[in-house]
């Protein structure tokens, strides 16, 4: 619960000062213990339901490669085609490995500030930076490992840096770990070839000195086959886990801790979230306003987390509010990618809001830490959008049902990796927000001379009230429409308003 200051002072008696209050709230502040059973009682804040985007920087010594996702890992596996990359451009693995790339990541054109300004502008209500994937290399001032962007690489902060900016222009922070996965992810590095004129020559992971990189030499028995699970990970790595989790928590305080997979090491992870929400009440005059995300759903069935879904979305309105993260193009920089479009975006925007859900898009940087002008483009068509429709997405809740059209039609299962499996969204496609008396209908495309919406006809199923005001966000004048039995139907203004898509702002009686 939420103290306030008349309270405080009817149970002194006396005159509170803001550092007594700030005091007595945080003594008085909820304390969560790291079990299943009492983080149930937490609750996803309502902040992050007003927010409904953000923006991720997915960056790391990976990105300075440019040759795209798990590059740390398939450098390791020969007949992949970063193995082939990386043995023509610099070396065999045997010889010139992961260690030897960290300071190609320079980073020597990074500006946080002005970047966090475009995406503040773009929309972007929160903001995570990456803080360790699955290499096992720490983007902040870590405690626990000499293998951080400090000591080495471009020798910056650069989870501080991005804090800072963040909050300097008023976001949400958060920050992901991919690093629970590292001991199995990373094992190949401990193997060799299988064929060519070195085979068997072990891979540079196997010698000692880079243990604390690579992983002890037990690890090399997950080199075979990656199982996404916590089975057979040794205790050392799970208490060293949380030990780099705590620091990047108490150090960073973030406002979102993003998990790739499900809540780990059972009393381990248990652990960090409980630390994580009891670090952000002591911030927050004893209420926890962080949030920590998992892909599995059992995890945050009741309380305790937020769901995420991997480049995937929801079939329907979800009750509780969730998040979809996904990519432009690669999580990891690669040169010549093709990247999603702004209406691409909206589309799935537009979509996850309708059904209570928030949008995490990356854009993934490359070396020089400054995005590339294709990016650029998707960006400033985002903005463009987001500076005339943005009323309908900020601090709205779903209506009675999601959307209409074609797009409603086709069945997807929610989860992970399912947003490619619908079809593009068409000017009969709708998804609909509320604010208090108005509804906000996204209509996906322009309509060639009206827009309709079928679910606010009067003999709708949906049993809408009569209409009393239509307004299209964006056109200044009026426009003619009327609301029928089978439909509302909103004519067009002559100037075509957007290829993306416009939104109709309908007020009832």
């Amino acid at each position: 619960m939420r103290l306030n200051r008349r309270d405080v002072l009817k149970s002194i008696g006396g005159v509170c000062s803001a550092a007594a209050f700030s005091r007595i709230a945080k003594a008085q502040a909820k304390t969560y213990v790291g079990t299943r059973e009492a983080l149930q009682s937490y609750r996803v804040p309502e902040w992050f339901r007003d927010a409904k985007f953000g923006i991720w920087s997915h960056w790391g010594p990976q990105s300075a490669i440019e040759d795209g996702d798990w590059y740390a890992r398939n450098m390791y596996v020969q007949g992949q085609p970063q193995y082939d990359y990386h043995v023509q451009t610099y070396g065999h693995p045997s010889k010139v490995g992961y260690k030897d790339l960290m300071n190609v990541w320079k980073a020597d054109k990074w500006d946080p500030e002005h970047l966090m300004g475009l995406y503040k502008k773009a929309g972007a209500k929160y903001f995570f930076s990456m803080g360790v994937h699955h290499d096992n290399f720490d983007l902040w001032d870590s405690k626990y490992t000499r293998w951080n962007a400090v000591k080495m690489g471009p020798k910056k902060d650069v989870v501080g840096m991005w804090a800072a900016a963040a909050r300097k222009n008023g976001l949400r922070f958060g920050v992901s770990e991919h690093l629970w996965i590292s001991y199995k992810w990373f094992s190949v590095s401990h193997s060799a070839d299988k064929t060519g004129t070195l085979a068997g020559v072990p891979y540079d992971g196997i010698n000692p000195e880079f243990a604390d990189l690579y992983h002890d030499a037990e690890c090399a028995k997950f080199a075979a086959k990656l199982d996404w699970n916590d089975d057979g990970i040794p205790e050392s790595w799970r208490k060293h886990y949380l030990d780099r989790m705590t620091d990047l928590i108490d150090k960073y305080q973030p406002d979102l801790l993003y998990t790739d997979g499900h809540l780990p090491f059972e009393e381990y992870g248990l652990k960090m979230v409980a630390h994580l929400y009891n670090v952000s009440a002591q911030k927050h005059g004893g209420e926890t306003e962080a949030i920590y995300t998992s892909k599995e759903a059992s995890d945050c069935a009741t309380g305790t987390c937020l769901l995420d879904h991997e480049r995937g979305v929801s079939d329907t309105i979800s009750a509780n509010p969730w998040q979809t993260d996904t990519c432009i193009g690669q999580w990891h920089y690669k040169r010549g990618q093709r990247y999603k479009t702004a209406k691409k975006v909206i589309d799935l925007l537009t979509d996850i809001v309708s059904k209570n859900g928030n949008l995490l898009l990356n854009f993934p940087l490359p070396n020089s830490g400054e995005l590339d002008l294709e990016e650029m483009e998707t960006l400033n068509g985002i903005t463009k959008w987001m500076e005339v429709n943005s009323e309908g997405i900020y601090s709205s809740r779903p209506w009675k049902i999601y959307g209409e059209g074609p797009s409603t039609q086709v069945a997807i299962k929610a989860g992970n990796f399912n947003e490619d499996k619908r079809s593009d969204f068409t000017a009969e496609d709708v998804r609909f927000t509320t604010k208090g008396n108005t509804l906000y209908a996204f209509v996906q495309g322009w309509p060639k001379d009206e827009a309709v919406v079928k679910a606010l006809g009067l003999a709708s199923p949906q049993q809408p009230r009569k209409v009393q005001k239509v307004e299209v966000l964006g056109y200044k004048g009026n426009v003619t429409w009327k609301q029928e039995d089978a439909a509302l139907k909103v004519q067009m203004p002559a100037e075509k308003l957007s290829d993306v898509g416009i939104t109709l702002k309908v007020q009832f009686s």
